[in-house]
């Protein structure tokens, strides 16, 4: 199946099952309100995923249970029953469920405790137990079971692909934040940036991983509900069938990390590499290393209440995560560039989001200036691509990719590309949020081939344009020099100390010197001949990295004509005038 077909498939069943699954929501107004439908709603859906899925091999895994049910050791041989690392023993269906509605409550909760531990640890994440009861007892349960065993309500791989599972939790979590005025777009990436991320990832090994096959780990640190995982293992089987691709996720949030392991479960994964924690201060993945890492973690966000236990790993030095530096406590993305940088593999390459404070923000030798010399300088940031504004459901702000990698091609050593894909997208029909733009796939295949070509050039799609600039290394590196200037005393002579000139903390500036230049050159040359008694005090001398982004793109308009400006005015005034004498039926002069 191609691209658009796929997209076509997609967008059909997200419509139906979500619209569906929503308007099952409406029906238990009043017993919740409406932000608290996914507590119904979201374990729901999982457990019909589940159903439906398991249903084609059900009676084999019944009759398999029947043989070793006395076994001390069973799981090997109901997983083998049922084609999926999980399974349900017990004797009821939906549809068994709903022969018997005196007794549904029981039946129900006999049902979901026929499933293995690693479902039964899916639905604890949702607390499901209890509005199972709730529901009952307002004689909504059989309903609710009911309207989501009508056939439009089948959810099963072979109708419903994972990406289209993904879409519709994405949905369904983000008409639930809407309600309650949460920002739904913290749970989810849209896929068409997603696409772009994994296609990123691939380009430069793409030829040899067709040649030589797939077989690769991928870890997301703020997974969501999984999609990005997903879609990178989508993207590595289409270059490869027979692909091993192993994928492991964090996730802070208790429901998004359920939909996120249930989803991997049905995909065939290890559900044990999906892991509930905050990545920042409960490491899940302490020693491990990845070929892949992928994330778009949350920025602009404060990390206050982690900020002992990220202290704590930062002064271990090289043994902890974050012992570069500390970002400010307003904004801990960096701290996720840290994270991701210490969970690749030496041969690894990772794609993760960033607003544009990551470029600029902080002082020389402050944190966040740190991390970005720490990067650069191990030659680890391959290019950054700034995205379109509102591309993301709950932010319209400039976003950039990072691509980094620790083993970069030999025509990438010392360099940096920057694409400036901003003006590279499609208009939305109909806005999602803030999303209004989409990154189509004829958009994305023109930054992707600006990102492999690695060329100082511009490239076009009809109106559309991608800029793309080859920087080296030390271009984004700087000296912070203080520049002092000596006191003088009622009579204007220097004030000395032990025979040196006391600097006029009032007077006292700096300077900001390229890595590329001299400092006493550029001092002699810039500021001597003008303040011939400044000094640079070498003690406060600081390094600093910065990426002007803007600044390297900026193109200079040359301001419109005068002339052409009131022309331009005065034939405006002459239409409208002309307007007013149509529908006055007087003649209007017009003033020369």
């Amino acid at each position: 199946m191609n691209e658009g077909s796929r997209h076509l498939q997609t967008s059909v069943n997200i419509q139906e099952k979500a619209n569906l699954i929503w308007s099952i929501a409406d029906s238990i107004r009043g017993l919740y309100k409406p932000h608290q439908y996914g507590e119904v709603i979201l374990p729901m859906t999982v457990i019909k995923r589940f159903h439906d899925t398991l249903l084609p091999t059900r009676n084999k895994v019944i009759e398999t249970y029947e043989k070793v049910k006395h076994l001390e050791v069973k799981e090997g041989f109901l997983q083998n029953a049922s084609g999926y690392v999980f399974y349900n023993v017990s004797n009821f269906t939906f549809e068994s469920l709903l022969a018997d509605p005196d007794n549904i409550e029981e039946n129900f909760l006999a049902y979901l405790n026929g499933f293995s531990e690693n479902v039964q640890d899916v639905l604890k994440n949702f607390e499901f137990e209890r509005e199972i009861r709730k529901l009952a007892n307002n004689d909504k349960l059989f309903f609710v079971i009911q309207e989501f065993n009508l056939e439009k309500a089948y959810m099963g791989p072979d109708k419903v692909t994972s990406t289209d599972m993904g879409y519709i939790f994405e949905e369904l979590i983000k008409k639930f934040s809407e309600s309650y005025d949460e920002e739904a777009g913290s749970h989810f990436t849209s896929r068409d940036i997603i696409y772009l991320m994994t296609d990123l990832l691939i380009a430069e090994e793409r030829d040899v991983l067709i040649d030589e096959g797939v077989a690769k780990t991928v870890y997301d640190q703020t997974m969501g509900t999984s999609q990005m995982l997903s879609a990178m293992e989508e993207r590595l089987e289409a270059l490869d069938a027979e692909a091993d691709v192993t994928t492991f996720g964090q996730e802070i949030n208790e429901q998004t990390y359920a939909i996120a392991k249930a989803d991997t479960m049905i995909r065939g994964g290890n559900p044990d590499n999906m892991r509930l924690g905050n990545t920042l201060t409960e490491d899940q993945f302490e020693g491990y290393t990845f070929d892949y890492c992928i994330s778009n973690p949350p920025f602009g966000t404060d990390w206050k209440s982690e900020y002992k236990k990220v202290k704590d790993e930062h002064d271990r030095g090289e043994h902890g995560r974050f012992s570069v530096g500390l970002p400010k406590k307003n904004d801990g993305q960096l701290l996720f560039l840290l994270n991701g940088l210490s969970k690749l593999k030496d041969s690894g390459r990772m794609a993760i989001i960033h607003n544009g404070s990551a470029l600029f923000s902080g002082n020389a030798g402050g944190g966040e200036s740190e991390i970005r010399r720490y990067v650069i300088e191990n030659d680890w940031l391959e290019a950054i691509i700034q995205l379109p504004n509102d591309s993301f459901y709950n932010t319209g702000i400039a976003t950039y990719i990072w691509v980094l990698t620790k083993d970069k091609p030999k025509h990438r050593i010392g360099r940096v590309q920057l694409i400036d894909a901003s003006n590279m997208y499609e208009k939305r029909r109909k806005n999602i949020g803030s999303k209004r733009v989409d990154i189509s796939e004829e958009c994305r295949k023109v930054i992707v081939k600006a990102y492999g070509e690695f060329l100082n050039k511009e490239y076009s799609l009809g109106e559309r344009t991608v800029e793309s600039k080859i920087l080296d290394n030390n271009e984004f590196g700087f000296y912070k020099v203080t520049v002092e200037t000596p006191r003088y005393d009622e009579e204007g002579n220097k004030i000395l100390k032990r025979g040196k000139p006391v600097a006029d903390t009032d007077k006292r500036d700096t300077e900001e010197i390229s890595l590329r230049e001299d400092i006493r050159e550029y001092f002699d040359r810039e500021i001597k001949p003008f303040h011939p008694n400044a000094w640079i005090d070498e003690n406060k001398t600081k390094i600093g990295y910065e990426i002007p982004f803007t600044r390297l793109f900026y193109k200079f308009e040359q301001p419109e004509n005068s002339d052409h400006i009131a022309a331009r005015i005065k034939k405006i005034e002459e239409e409208i005038i002309k307007s007013f004498k149509a529908l006055s039926g007087e003649e209007v002069k017009v003033n020369e």
